[in-house]
């Protein structure tokens, strides 16, 4: 290392220029390799390298950088002392030897030695050490991601231990240098990762190189770092007092005084500490800058504007300025609260946040949603991103503090959904904009945004329809705005449909305002103006167009896609899409993004005003969202089928009339899901309390299952399942409740919520019995088979998954048979089984295998992991484990993800091998497990295992400390175990 912490780069040379153009036409398709095994390659085929001493040759000759190596030098870089007697001929022979292999003009002898002269890049060793001087450019330029990217590019080159298997005293020499290049290299990268704010991602690799280099103090205290700005301040100062004990024993030394000073502040809770170091001429923190972009046309508004501004100013002494814009749709509080954030923007240069809080939609924005959407701008990765609300907020306000960012918060439901979107800390600011007056959100400024003046009003539309048109007819154009009630929104889009008509003079849109059905009684109070702004753009719509306004905007979701939409209007696509920018152009529809489309709250509303006043026949509004909810079911019904083919799900779910759509490959299919999330459950949810389409709402439900077993949208498909549960409960279906009951239980499982998943399985399997429907008749034995098995009712759980596999069977129903039988052997697993829990799992996996089930295969290779692990064949545990672990990340399912990185620590741990049972068991942290806390817990006690084993006692009693107050909060048995492994410690 540098005086500064930087790695030191090995030294570089130029390299040697080739000896002539042909010399260097043999060697273009030529690649080393010493960061790992010694190798050659030529294009994509290895050549051979000879014996060890011949390989060792080559690296000396590699490593000199072109130099020329005498013989002497040669025997003894690969004898040393002891040189055979024939030495000198056994050093041509090899020298001849690669001659013949690399070709003519690569090896060449020279001065009673030999050279290998390479253009630059052939030698991976010479492209790490160029990256890694890249990298330290970058770094010291400010470019933390750039330099980050480039280390790791750089890492990736090393292919296992350098110069493996090389004999002699020089490849010793130089592994011990190149392996101790490749520490430094990866402790910055590491430190560049925690300055990034991916401190959870760093715990699983830090521990796992603390324990394979236990006296490495820097490691230990990026370690410390890690663990204290991940929440977890207990193990981080375990961690010190480890590294004190071991190196007192080992070395009898005191830890260094870096190490020291940093867990007094950690003692001492430094704020400082919370926040990544700044390093030299490092960038300033992510700065987002969302707010919209501001109308070019502001007119009026002064006082407000010099009001508002001089409030926010004062976010530099108070703790926090918060202004809220109360006023009736369409007076303008979004273009003014959007005006007066540009004019602030210099009082906050760390950045402004913006959201659209839907407050007056059916659906407003949960507060845990946008949070979550601000910390990412923030530059929070998601893995750091707590699930509850409260830690969100707490984060949220952490985030800020040090900081001086505006927050606007547009469109605001009511106080509830505002406070914990609020900045805590001096500096930072709040706007607010909402259709009601906040009389409950402490600490506000209140404003009351009234229409515009007159003169305001006649300045907005000059500008718009310019002024040589309006001063010809000034009296036409105040009856204009006058007609617009002075709204700002009606008057720009009367202004605007006015400029984009040049054949109109003022008096015509005069007229047409002054028509019965434009009147200006409608223009004058509360949302019944708002409702009269947009009939102007209405008005004006071709037939086709109207008919696309209205049905459009009766669906609940946040945006729509353009096939959902030729769904609703049951068009071809690219109709579909001409006439959606049509109404992109009048400003009555925004594009979200290319291909989505949305509408403003407000403007959603009147479309729907429309649909109730104008669809003729009335039953075309029920039939557009029985198309989107075909589409939906169709679509997601074949992105199940594709990873999961010849599962008879799909023969099981109610037909449908509108096709969906057809996917290349499975990535696109998975890849639409997760997209069309939030408004596939929008449709479903909605569509739920009519009883023609509330089987297809259930159905659709179980098709996107993987939304709940995820973890990706577990709280929006966990709210739409009750809803639909409810709904079919009214109706009296039995087997529409027994479907949506078991959608229920699927996702309150997956959140640990075993005694309420399990009450739900159990009516799903009474009305499954009542309504003779065989998929939720096997699938909630199944459900209740797993939560019995969590619960260590092993009895109660064989008996739910035989019964399973008895209706499952009845069914013809394989996949289903399949999956009963790898819960079952999970079971007998814990009863202690083993041999049949094998047998088991294997005989699920071949039924998964020969249908070809490639995400229903992980799962059987996850049960069959266990059940090796177990029975100790442990190499074949880890091989299925590692297969089932490479589908789930393929396939987005991250809580699996992590529960199977804790059964591969399992693995490693009943191998002896603690290190690798503590870096999967920290992944398993990092990305969270089915089961929620309950699983948390088991991961934290064999985490703690594994740290014990390798001398880190006080984090392994902070880990079991921590898994002890979550098994005694759910009630859980395994706390007893835990008690046991804390006495003796305890006792000390």
């Amino acid at each position: 290392m540098d005086r500064n912490g930087e790695p030191r780069i090995p030294e570089q040379r130029a390299p040697v220029p080739a000896a002539d153009a042909g010399q260097a036409a043999d060697t273009a398709d030529l690649r080393f390799g010493v960061l790992g095994p010694v190798r050659v390659w030529r294009g994509p085929e290895a050549l051979p390298s000879g014996s060890p001493q011949q390989r060792a040759l080559l690296a000396v000759l590699l490593l000199r950088d072109g130099r020329t190596a005498t013989s002497a030098e040669l025997i003894d870089a690969i004898w040393g002392d002891e040189p055979p007697s024939q030495a000198l001929a056994a050093v041509r022979t090899y020298a001849s030897r690669l001659r013949k292999a690399l070709g003519p003009g690569v090896l060449i002898s020279e001065s009673g030695g030999y050279a290998i002269r390479l253009p630059a890049g052939v030698l991976d060793l010479a492209r790490a050490q160029e990256l890694a001087a890249q990298a330290e450019k970058a770094r010291a330029g400010g470019e933390q991601t750039r330099a980050r990217e480039l280390l790791k590019t750089a890492l990736a080159l090393w292919t296992g231990e350098p110069l493996a298997q090389i004999p002699g005293p020089h490849a010793d020499t130089e592994r011990t240098r190149l392996v101790e290049w490749r520490l430094q290299l990866t402790e910055a990268r590491l430190d560049m990762e925690l300055e990034a704010g991916c401190h959870a991602e760093a715990v699983s690799e830090l521990t796992a190189l603390t324990a394979a280099y236990p006296l490495r103090e820097r490691l230990r205290e990026l370690l410390m770092l890690a663990l204290y700005r991940s929440g977890r301040q207990a193990e981080a100062l375990a961690v010190y007092a480890d590294t004190r004990r071991l190196l007192a024993d080992e070395l009898g030394v005191d830890p260094c005084a870096e190490l020291s000073r940093l867990q007094q502040r950690i003692l001492q809770a430094d704020e400082d500490l919370a926040r990544p170091a700044e390093a030299p001429a490092a960038p300033a923190p992510v700065k987002a800058a969302q707010l919209p972009a501001s109308v070019p046309d502001f007119t009026g508004r002064v006082s407000f504007v010099q009001e508002l501004s001089a409030r926010l100013a004062t976010a530099d002494t108070t703790v926090m300025a918060v202004s809220a814009l109360a006023g009736i749709g369409g007076v303008g509080k979004t273009t003014l609260a959007v005006h007066v954030a540009h004019a602030a923007r210099p009082h906050f240069p760390d950045g402004q946040l913006y959201v659209d809080l839907q407050g007056t939609g059916p659906r407003a924005c949960e507060p845990e949603a946008v949070l979550g959407a601000f910390l990412r701008a923030l530059g929070t990765p998601d893995a750091s991103i707590p699930d509850s609300l409260e830690e969100r907020a707490a984060l949220f306000r952490s985030t800020l503090d040090g900081r001086r960012v505006l927050v606007l918060l547009d469109n605001a439901r009511d106080a509830a959904q505002v406070r914990p979107l609020l900045p805590g800390t001096a500096g930072c600011a709040a706007l607010v904009t909402s259709r009601i007056r906040m009389l409950d959100l402490a600490g506000a400024y209140l404003v009351d945004l009234d229409v515009m003046s007159p003169e305001e009003a006649l300045q907005l539309f000059t500008r718009i329809v310019g002024e040589e048109r309006v001063s010809a007819e000034r009296q036409s154009a105040l009856d204009v705005v006058a007609a617009c009630g002075f709204l700002p929104l009606a008057i720009r889009i009367a202004a605007s449909r006015l400029a984009s008509r040049r054949t109109w003079t003022v008096s015509v849109l005069a007229a047409k305002l002054a028509d019965e059905r434009r009147r200006l009684d409608e223009l004058q109070a509360g949302d019944l103006a708002v409702k009269a702004t947009f009939e102007l753009g209405y008005g004006q719509l071709e037939p086709a167009q109207a008919r696309a306004f209205r049905l459009l905007g009766l669906p609940d979701g946040s945006d729509i896609s353009l096939a959902a939409a030729a769904a609703v209007l049951d068009l071809p696509l690219q109709e579909t899409e001409d006439l959606l920018e049509s109404l992109v152009d009048t400003s009555l529809v925004e594009s979200a993004a290319p291909g989505r489309y949305r509408y403003h709250d407000l403007v959603r509303l009147y479309a729907r005003a429309c649909a109730e006043r104008d669809e003729d026949p009335p039953s075309e509004r029920a039939e557009a969202m029985s198309r989107l909810l075909d589409f939906y079911l169709a679509t997601a019904a074949r992105v199940y089928a594709i990873e999961r083919p010849g599962d008879r799900l799909v023969e099981h779910l109610a037909p449908t009339q509108y096709p969906g759509l057809v996917f290349a490959d499975g990535h696109a299919a998975v890849d639409w899901l997760y997209a069309e999330a939030n408004c596939l459950l929008a449709c479903l949810h909605q569509c739920a309390g009519d009883p023609a389409m509330l089987r297809r709402a259930v159905d659709l439900l179980w098709a996107a299952k993987d939304l709940a077993e995820s973890g990706a949208n577990s709280r929006q498909y966990e709210t739409t399942a009750a809803a639909v549960r409810d709904a079919a409960h009214e109706g009296g279906d039995a087997s529409a409740e027994a479907r949506a009951r078991l959608a229920l239980s699927t996702v309150l499982l997956v959140s640990g919520r075993f005694e309420q998943a399990d009450e739900e399985a159990r009516v799903s399997s009474l009305l499954a019995k009542e309504a003779g429907d065989p998929m939720p008749a096997g699938a909630a034995p199944t459900d209740r088979g797993i939560i019995a098995f969590y619960q260590n009712r092993h009895a109660d759980g064989e008996r739910f998954l035989q019964e399973a596999i008895d209706n499952y069977r009845a069914d013809g129903n394989l996949p289903g048979e399949a999956s009963a039988l790898c819960n079952l052997a999970r079971i007998h697993v814990n009863m202690g089984r083993t041999a049949s829990a094998v047998e088991l799992a294997q005989r699920g996996l071949d039924i998964f295998s020969e249908m070809g089930l490639s995400l229903r295969c992980a799962n059987a290779r996850f049960a069959l992991g266990i059940a090796l692990t177990r029975a100790g064949r442990l190499d074949e545990a880890l091989s299925q484990l590692g297969q089932a672990l490479q589908v789930f990340q393929d396939n987005r399912q991250r809580l699996w993800e992590g529960t199977t990185h804790f059964r591969i620590a399992e693995a490693h741990f009943a191998a002896r091998r603690p290190a690798r049972t503590a870096q999967h068991a920290e992944q398993a942290l990092a990305l969270r497990c089915i089961g929620g806390e309950w699983m948390r817990g088991n991961v934290l006690t064999t985490l703690g295992r594994a740290l014990d084993q390798l001398g880190q006692a006080d984090r392994a009693r902070a880990c079991w400390r921590e898994a002890l107050a979550i098994y005694e909060s759910t009630g859980a048995a395994e706390a007893k175990d835990v008690r046991q492994l804390l006495s003796p410690m305890a006792a000390a």
